[in-house]
């Protein structure tokens, strides 16, 4: 008797452990445990400041979300080719990319007025970098332009998280630039609409991978190429190409942030808010660094390593008449793209 007691006694022991082994084990599920382990790529290469900066980005994730986000970082051509991201995010293989908008151009037509048709973003009175982002931020997010996007996106199955800024265009020559007689012939390499633009000034614009650039230039098979201020600090393009257009340019090259729309559909309202926040931080940072960056490139021109190339006046006019003939263009291409580019004159009126 006292034996069958026993064996029941010790039955029901094995049960309660059971049943609460099984309790802990199943915590993790709960949302406000479960870690959500995410990968985004950029769409450049070490050594470009940005992608660099995304180790902050994933750092301010995990932190706003008390350690349940954890975002690994990759760059080109780490994981995907640059090329691929597009695909790769919407497929879900990455969760999140970094890049220019630009580069998804012939996929969501109102990509390239978000990364910026020429002179869309030439602002007034030259603000400095960080007045500039901004006032570009401002601009996506308080006038609809932001919510647009999102709606073309997530056609896309993506969800666009937010923009931050590269600073100001680049624009490294081999050769010095005056007039738009110095353009004609020369090989630039470009994003998106921008080809169509210098195409109309003489020039012919074309597209390689920015890890492409600077052997392109040192070979002659490029003449000209298209960065953010990484293509002197990071990439050192200067080196092979030491004039640096000015005129013609914008004043802030916007980049974004897209994630797989149904790992951002997955996560809680809280996680929602901390990610959108890492990438608000992300925003802030960058241009902190960006500041510091344009203050070495003007030591380097002091130094006579880079040498500024302003465009005269008339080709500066020229340049601003091919960029407005472009808008038109590529509003007719597309319903989204129009009413961006409406969005974009209407917000102009207001500039001063």
């Amino acid at each position: 008797m006292k034996v069958k007691k026993l064996l029941q006694i010790g039955a029901l022991i094995v049960v309660t452990v059971f049943i609460t082994t099984s309790s802990m084990v199943s915590l993790p599920a709960n949302a406000a445990d479960k870690v959500y382990r995410m990968k985004i790529q950029s769409a450049f290469p070490r050594g470009d400041l940005s992608m660099e900066l995304l180790k902050d980005f994933a750092a301010a994730a995990k932190k706003r979300s008390n350690g349940q986000i954890n975002i690994t970082v990759f760059a080109d051509p780490e994981l995907v080719p640059g090329e691929q991201l597009f695909e790769a995010t919407k497929k879900g293989t990455l969760d999140m990319l970094h890049a220019v908008s630009a580069m998804w151009g012939g996929i969501v037509p109102v990509s390239e007025v978000e990364f910026g048709l020429p002179y869309a973003f030439n602002l007034p009175g030259k603000p400095d970098v960080y007045k500039s982002a901004e006032i570009i931020r401002s601009f996506f997010l308080d006038t609809g332009f932001a919510e647009l996007l999102r709606e073309e996106y997530a056609k896309q199955d993506l969800y666009w998280l937010d923009v931050h800024s590269y600073g100001p265009l680049f624009t490294m020559s081999t050769k010095e630039i005056k007039t738009c007689d110095d353009l004609k012939g020369l090989k630039i390499r470009v994003e998106g609409s921008w080809s169509d633009y210098y195409n109309t000034l003489g020039a012919s614009g074309t597209f390689i991978s920015g890890m492409e650039a600077y052997m392109g230039l040192k070979l002659g098979t490029i003449n000209a190429s298209q960065w953010d201020v990484s293509a002197v600090t990071g990439l050192k393009w200067h080196e092979v190409a030491p004039y640096r257009i000015i005129g013609g340019q914008n004043d802030v090259v916007p980049g974004q942030i897209l994630v797989n729309k149904k790992k951002w559909d997955s996560l809680p309202d809280d996680l929602k808010k901390a990610l959108s926040g890492a990438a608000e931080d992300y925003f802030h940072a960058l241009n902190k660094v960006y500041e510091g960056e344009l203050k070495k490139v003007d030591e380097l021109v002091k130094a006579g390593k880079v040498k500024n190339s302003p465009i005269d006046d008339a080709c500066d006019k020229k340049h601003e008449e091919a960029a407005k003939k472009l808008w038109d263009t590529i509003g007719k291409r597309d319903p989204a793209a129009a009413k961006a580019i409406n969005i974009i004159k209407d917000w102009r009126k207001t500039l001063k």
